[in-house]
C-alpha cells in the first residue's frame, strides 16, 4: 500500500471531500489513510521526542520542544518515510532525516510567525512561540532547531544501512532546499509582493515552489536517497514532490479563505488581510480547485513504475 499515493487522496479530500474516508492506491486496493497517517506519525512524534530532550539551559530546549511537539499532520517527514519504503529502503534508515525536515519545517514556522514577519498569533492551535518565550528566544529556538537538524542528519543516520557518500548528498540536498536558492529565496520574494498590484501566476509559483515546495521536495528526495534509490527513481520522486509541494499550497491558500481560525488550528484569512497575493486571490476559488487537481493528477501520473506495495500499512 502507497502512503505517498494516500497524500494525494487527503489533498483531494481538501479541494472536494469524499464521502469514503478510504483513499485507494493506484491499483485500486483499498487503503486506510488514517491509519497509515497516524502510524508513521507517532513513530515521528517519538523520534523527535527522543531527539530533543530536555536538558540545560531549559528555556532554549523547552522552547524547541514547544513548537517541535505541537502536534500538526507530520506530512513531510512521513514523505520522507515513505519514499525510503517505495524505493526498497528500511524506515530506520531515513527516520533521522524525516526528523531533520521537521527540525526544519518548524523552524520555519517559528521565524514565520515573528512579528517582523506575519505576525501571528495562533499555530497548529495554540499560541506561537514568540507569545510564549518572546521574540528572543522564538529566534534562537528556530536557529537551533535549523543547527540541530543537519546535526542530527549527519550523526543519526545508520551507517550500517545508508553509505556515508549517500548522508553527505542528503545534507547537500536539505541545505540548498532552504537556503537563498530554496526557501529563503521563496520567502524574500513573497514579502517583496505584498501589496504590488501587478504580481502575475509565474511570480506566485516562484513564490511557492521555493517557499513551500522545496522542503517538501526534498523530505521526499532525502528519504529516497537514504533508502539506497537509484538516480532514476531519485529524480522522479524529485518531479512529483515538486508537485504536491505546489499543490498543497494551492489547498492551503483555498482553505484559508474557505475555512474558520478553528476549523485550521492558525489565523484564517491572514494572507487577506495582509494583502498578500495568493492563488484564489489571482484565479479564484474555482479555478484554484481546478488547478489542483490538475496538479494532483500529474504527480499520480509520476507514481507509475514504482511498486506501490514495497509502502504497506504498519
Amino acid at each position: 500500500m502507497s502512503g505517498i499515493s494516500a497524500v494525494l487522496t487527503k489533498q483531494e479530500t481538501a479541494i472536494d471531500p469524499p464521502e469514503n474516508k478510504n483513499s485507494q492506491i493506484l491499483d485500486g486496493t483499498p487503503f486506510n489513510f488514517k491509519a497509515y497517517m497516524v502510524g508513521k506519525a507517532t513513530s515521528v512524534n517519538k523520534a523527535l521526542d527522543d531527539a530533543v530532550p530536555i536538558k540545560h539551559p531549559e528555556k532554549i530546549h523547552e522552547a524547541m520542544r514547544y513548537s517541535l511537539l505541537a502536534g500538526g499532520k507530520r506530512v513531510r517527514p512521513v514523505l520522507c518515510l515513505a519514499a525510503c519504503d517505495l524505493v526498497g529502503g528500511h524506515e530506520s534508515a531515513a527516520m533521522p532525516a524525516a526528523c531533520a525536515v521537521e527540525m526544519i519545517h518548524t523552524m520555519s514556522l517559528i521565524h514565520d510567525d515573528l512579528p517582523c514577519m506575519d505576525n501571528d498569533d495562533l499555530r497548529r492551535g495554540k499560541p506561537t512561540n514568540h507569545k510564549v518565550f518572546g521574540e528572543n528566544v522564538a529566534v534562537l529556538a528556530g536557529d537551533s532547531l535549523l543547527a540541530f537538524a543537519f546535526e542530527h542528519l549527519a550523526t543519526a543516520t545508520p551507517p550500517g544501512q545508508v553509505p556515508p557518500g549517500r548522508v553527505v548528498r542528503a545534507i547537500g540536498e536539505l541545505a540548498q532546499a532552504i537556503g537563498s536558492e530554496g526557501l529563503v529565496a521563496g520567502q524574500v520574494v513573497d514579502i517583496d509582493s505584498e501589496g504590488v498590484e501587478d504580481v502575475g501566476i509565474e511570480q506566485l509559483e516562484f513564490i511557492h515552489i521555493h517557499k513551500t515546495a522545496k522542503l517538501l521536495e526534498a523530505s521526499v528526495v532525502l528519504g529516497a536517497i537514504v533508502g539506497g534509490g537509484t538516480d532514476e527513481e531519485v529524480e522522479k520522486l524529485r518531479k512529483f514532490a515538486r508537485a504536491i509541494g505546489l499543490l498543497f499550497q494551492v489547498v492551503d491558500d483555498i482553505l484559508d479563505v474557505t475555512k474558520s481560525s478553528e476549523e485550521l488550528g492558525k489565523t484564517a484569512g491572514k494572507d487577506l488581510v495582509a494583502d498578500k497575493v495568493t492563488f484564489p486571490k489571482l484565479m479564484g476559488v474555482e479555478k484554484s480547485r481546478e488547478y489542483a487537481e490538475r496538479l494532483n493528477k500529474e504527480a499520480r501520473e509520476l507514481l507509475a513504475g514504482f511498486d506501490p506495495h514495497r509502502c504497506k500499512d504498519e
